[in-house]
């Protein structure tokens, strides 16, 4: 599969048979016997009532399934004020890249003067174009929180649409993160001296792990909630302890520790003390160190870096004002370029000119999200529009 390495997973009927199967075909699988999302309950609804082929129902199917092929790509963390427009069915997608070991966090609030059902659908992009889009994670409320954890890299897709004949303004902010917390207390990234598959023994082996160097007993945390499987002295590793992610159907390995705070059998909680920094086993001759390592059910050692580096990206500060929402601007000369996404480097869909009065849908950063009169939509820089006069003369076909 393209852009995927290692990707093994053992799930139901092929467990018991011991067969190792694809991601894609662990993803037909689940989604056989998966339920229906509630905007997939809601589709189905409008059909018992009779209103499956009525022009607007047939709109508003149309509309979510654009969404997902028209999506704006976008980069984490990302957040838009926009607004939903109810007499016109319709949907937004945003488009973007996750990677393993990397913990989505999605926030949508929404406010309008009456009750709405907003269907909030997160996708993963099908690496064959012949392969189906697959939910990975729904809701249908109002406002909410939630996570999710990529188990590979990949694009995924978060659409919001409303139901039929219902608006308001919603702010969605979407963040990515590590799955699991930094191994050793009061440090982070920056103690990381030896990384992933760095060769060892004049290159006889790689490292399977990271080494986290700090101060002779700092203690060793649990990164993840979990079981512990093994307490025991190696030679390589000196004094170890295996925890058991099941959550992640993982391994994790923690290594030299000068002592250990668990037993074998014990249920650990995440930021637990299991240890102390040491430099037991074959590190009796470097600084004390912690060698931290992931297993994965089915592939064996991954890097451990993603499942531990927080994110680094800033939420930009919106430029405008988000009450400017709904209402119509102009460029403020001939030749603006309207693009696919926000930002200087994207898709130049086409240019517009000073007559243009493109109404705003969207606000993010410093960039309108815009929909023009007769359909279309894309991103205007806010310092090359201007607010439409009240009064002034609009192209005809515009309210």
């Amino acid at each position: 599969m393209r852009g995927v390495s290692g990707c093994k997973v053992r799930i139901g009927l092929f467990a018991v048979l011991g067969v190792s199967v694809g991601c894609e075909e662990a993803e037909q699988f689940r989604d056989r016997f998966r339920d229906m999302t509630p905007h997939e309950a809601y589709q189905a609804s409008l059909v018992g009532a009779g209103l499956g082929e009525t022009a607007l129902a047939r709109d508003w199917v149309r509309a979510g399934r654009e969404a997902l092929g028209n999506s704006v790509r976008v980069a984490l963390p990302f957040r838009e004020e926009s607004l939903v427009a109810p007499e016109v069915p319709s949907a937004v997608a945003y488009r973007f890249a996750l990677g393993r070991g990397r913990k989505l966090e999605v926030d949508v609030s929404m406010t309008s003067p009456e009750d709405v059902r907003l269907f909030v659908d997160l996708f993963r992009v099908p690496d064959n174009e012949d392969d189906p889009w697959r939910p990975v994670s729904s809701s249908d409320s109002m406002s909410g929180t939630f996570t999710y954890e990529s188990r590979r890299d990949g694009d995924f897709v978060l659409r919001l649409q409303p139901e039929l004949l219902r608006g308001g303004n919603y702010r969605v902010t979407l963040g990515d993160d590590a799955q699991l917390g930094f191994p050793v207390e009061g440090h982070g990234m920056g103690a990381i001296g030896s990384r992933f598959g760095a060769p060892r023994d004049g290159g006889r082996r790689l490292h399977r792990g990271v080494d986290i160097f700090a101060r002779r007993g700092t203690p060793v945390l649990a990164a993840s909630a979990g079981r512990t499987q093994r307490v025991s002295v190696r030679e390589l590793g000196g004094k170890v302890v295996w925890i058991h992610d099941s959550i992640r159907n993982a391994r994790v390995y923690y290594a030299h520790l000068d002592s250990q705070h668990v037993r074998s059998g014990q249920e650990v909680a995440r930021g637990d003390t299991i240890g102390f920094v040491g430099n037991t086993g074959n590190a009796r001759t470097t600084p004390p160190h912690l060698h931290f390592g992931i297993y994965l059910g089915g592939e064996g050692a991954v890097d451990p870096t993603p499942f531990l580096e927080p994110s680094r990206g800033r939420l930009p500060a919106l430029v405008a004002d988000p009450a400017i929402l709904g209402s119509r601007v102009q460029p403020r000369d001939d030749g603006v370029p309207l693009r696919a996404a926000p930002g200087q480097q994207s898709r130049v869909i086409r240019s517009l000119d000073q007559d243009a009065a493109p109404r705003v849908m969207g606000v993010t950063g410093a960039w309108f999200r815009v929909r023009l009169p007769g359909g279309g939509h894309g991103y205007l820089a806010v310092q090359r529009t201007q607010p439409v006069e009240a009064g002034a003369s609009l192209p005809a076909g515009l309210d």
